[in-house]
């Protein structure tokens, strides 16, 4: 199993409620593929941190992985609500797995 995490930075110019719109349209968005055997998505409590939102999914393998990001539902989901909304953000994917070969995920 691969857990996919990504960290974003909000614009400074975007609305107050941008936070919450983008938990419900990342979860309702995600789920819809077919790969994506889980979504966790939130804000950060600490109103100081530079990164406010994060999404995680999990998915069976990388190759799933592969197949997720470039399915229309991930694609509209960064290209209709997080380009507007964020300036950065960072990603990290881990293996569920510690007993299992990485070149086989």
């Amino acid at each position: 199993m691969i857990y996919h995490v990504v960290y974003f930075q909000l614009k400074p110019e975007a609305k107050k409620n941008t936070i919450e719109e983008l938990v419900r349209t990342s979860r309702s968005l995600l789920l819809k593929i077919p790969e994506v055997l889980s979504v966790k998505s939130g804000r950060n409590l600490d109103p100081n941190s530079q990164w406010q939102f994060f999404f995680s999914i999990e998915v069976g393998s990388l190759d799933k992985l592969k197949t997720t990001v470039d399915d229309p539902y991930y694609i509209k989901l960064v290209e209709k609500y997080l380009k507007p909304s964020t300036s950065n953000y960072f990603a990290m994917d881990y293996e569920l797995d510690p007993s299992k070969d990485l070149k086989y995920s």
